[in-house]
């Protein structure tokens, strides 16, 4: 697909995973949860504003907030625009430098959503999971184990080029253990689809061992 087209993959029923740039094997994007709110979580960058308004629109959903999960460009650089363009709601991590209208931290209920602080990666990241949908957002938590040349459909941490403080992201894992959900979206490599709290169960206690 061109660099800065949309790719819509209705990964769960009415969660959409938003394709907003593709260069070489990377691969970014925004996902889109429709219901009584329509709900964006994280904003793509700056120059995607159009493509995601292309990919809502090609779905007929007007969404109507949004939530960030952390402050990397690729997850905050649209959020203004993504703002103007559809008057939504906006919802960041506190400690993330940006205006907008509501501030959340860990164990706050956003929407559908309780966040949960998984930093490490970056600071004030939070998963966001809806435990009714049996869905949570990872963000950058962790990666499909695809994006490291691995079998899709399990997990990875980050490399410590990609995370502020390696030794503190491993560790913030185990907040997720609280929670239960069947899919766990990530925002490079592979969404994991089936037992995704079990796997990161799995992975943190296997860390935990060594």
């Amino acid at each position: 697909m061109p660099a800065d087209e949309s790719r819509i993959d209705e990964i769960a029923p009415d969660v959409y995973d938003i394709t907003v740039r593709e260069i070489g094997d990377a691969r970014y994007r925004v996902f889109l949860f429709d219901g009584e709110t329509p709900t964006l979580v994280d904003a793509g960058f700056e120059d995607t504003v159009d493509v995601v308004a292309d990919a809502v629109a090609e779905l007929g959903i007007t969404p109507e907030r949004i939530v960030i999960t952390h402050g990397d460009p690729d997850h905050v650089g649209g959020l203004a625009g993504l703002i103007e363009r559809f008057d939504l709601e906006s919802w960041v991590p506190e400690g993330v430098d940006v205006e907008v209208d509501h501030r959340f931290g860990d164990g706050d209920r956003v929407g559908p959503f309780t966040a949960v602080s998984v930093a490490g990666h970056a600071p004030g990241h939070h998963s966001l999971v809806d435990e009714d949908r049996g869905i949570a957002v990872v963000g950058d938590a962790l990666f499909g184990s695809d994006a490291r040349g691995l079998p899709a459909g399990y997990y990875v941490l980050p490399t410590a080029h990609y995370s502020a403080d390696l030794a503190k992201a491993d560790a913030e894992l185990a907040n997720l253990l609280a929670y239960d959900f069947e899919v766990g979206l990530v925002y490079h490599g592979s969404s994991v689809t089936e037992g995704a709290s079990e796997k990161i169960a799995r992975f943190v206690d296997f860390v935990g061992k060594q």
